[in-house]
């Protein structure tokens, strides 16, 4: 069990320490919690989601499989077949194909920064559209790209560019590695 220590040196459980926070706490800095969950979701038959999960104005095909701790945003498109693996982050803009797989922990990024900060306004964001029959690795990294049908993207590589070969990629950035 983790503890906390008093000024006066006397170690007790964190048991104490949220009553404490709370005590401190007023209106305007208390924390404002959201709750997370699934919302207005379009699902096709079939779909598997392995709860915790954010999943809200999206749509999800048929026979696709969610996992845990997956969030996918409002205006992303996943489709038939796909599997969604743990810790994934899938924003608005993404569409992804049929008989798609997303490793663990991949992410897709919509905002290229491009004002030197996170754009605030919709409209300076990017669009990422997947093929069919695309696999991307663990922590592997999407920008805003066009990703051809037929191609494997490596663990931890970062896609930067447009992939209009089928094949193998890796590395950041991604080169190809070999054509399928």
């Amino acid at each position: 069990m983790m503890h906390d220590v008093d000024t006066d040196g006397r170690t007790r459980g964190l048991s104490a320490l949220p009553h404490q926070i709370a005590k401190q706490s007023n209106s305007n800095t208390a924390p404002r919690p959201r709750s997370i969950g699934i919302v207005n979701v379009e699902f096709g038959e079939n779909v598997t989601v392995i709860e915790p999960v954010n999943l809200y104005g999206c749509a999800i095909g048929d026979e696709s499989f969610v996992g845990p701790f997956v969030e996918i945003q409002k205006g992303a498109t996943i489709g038939r077949r796909c599997r969604i693996q743990s810790h994934s982050f899938i924003c608005d803009l993404v569409n992804i194909g049929d008989d798609c797989f997303i490793s663990h922990g991949a992410m897709f990024i919509n905002d290229l920064f491009g004002n030197g900060g996170p754009a605030g306004d919709p409209r300076l964001w990017r669009r990422t559209n997947l093929g069919n029959h695309v696999s991307v690795g663990t922590n592997a990294t999407i920008l805003p790209v066009h990703i051809c049908d037929h191609v494997v993207i490596g663990a931890g590589a970062v896609v930067t560019k447009d992939i209009t070969v089928p094949g193998i990629y890796a590395g950041n950035p991604v080169r190809l590695l070999r054509r399928l």
